[in-house]
């Protein structure tokens, strides 16, 4: 009963990508509810093993948040603002949109993709070890997999001037990354974007999108609002390192 305790109060699991990425050993804790004493001293005996650990705090519990204060040297390195949307017909397919599985490894994509907010180049330890480059490996991860779904917005030329990657998770659609190049005015391509993954996903027979951004993003929590998404969940993100 004690160890079913245990992992009713916190998930933890190894970093396998990040390890090898990063060259240092990693995992991640998500800390489901408040923690007992007993269920926090077994977290710090298992974070002993790693190099690098990524706590994730579900909504920001206070309680949680002391004790990684007073018993740790771990920071606040990102706070996840978690975001849905219940999927509505309520809009056609915009014309400009293309639907791709399983793209092929496209540069264009890869040079739009500039995020300037991220707890991997945040993180000094990990900007250090290549974090400017996780999102652009994660786009290259995702060429040419069956489980990734692209939109793309091009313009009259076949340039593309937008994207937005997607996958499909327990009847949700869920929004990985999303940009849209410098070199194009605002045009409402985002919107187009997400118009568009939306009505796919309801052909996939989703009920809801889901998408998570960081709380200093204000661009992306404004874009969310904007095309009807609603905030479920704001979870602190704390960084620990072993070195």
């Amino acid at each position: 009963m004690k160890e079913k305790s245990i992992e009713n109060a916190l998930s933890f699991y190894d970093l396998k990508w990040d390890t090898e990425f990063f060259n240092v050993s990693s995992a991640k804790a998500i800390l489901n509810r408040p923690l007992t004493q007993n269920e926090w001293d077994e977290l710090k005996n298992r974070s002993k093993d790693y190099d690098f650990l990524s706590i994730v705090n579900q909504n920001s519990e206070p309680v949680n948040s002391q004790m990684l204060g007073k018993d740790t040297s771990a920071f606040l390195a990102d706070v996840n603002i978690q975001f849905v949307k219940k999927i509505e017909p309520l809009h056609e397919k915009p014309i400009n949109i293309t639907i791709h599985q399983a793209l092929e490894k496209n540069k264009q994509v890869i040079e739009i993709a500039d995020f300037q907010f991220s707890k991997f180049t945040e993180d000094p330890e990990l900007a250090k070890r290549g974090g400017d480059k996780v999102y652009r490996q994660w786009l290259v991860n995702s060429f040419d997999s069956a489980d990734k779904f692209y939109a793309l917005s091009k313009d009259e030329n076949g340039e593309i001037t937008g994207f937005l990657l997607h996958s499909y998770s327990d009847n949700a659609c869920v929004i990985e990354l999303i940009a849209v190049s410098p070199n194009v005015s605002k045009g409402g391509i985002g919107t187009s974007l997400f118009e568009a993954v939306e009505n796919a996903a309801l052909k996939q027979g989703c009920s809801e999108i889901r998408v998570g951004t960081q709380v200093r993003n204000l661009g992306a929590i404004n874009f969310y609002h904007k095309v009807g998404c609603k905030q479920v969940g704001c979870h602190q993100v704390y960084h620990l390192w072993n070195l």
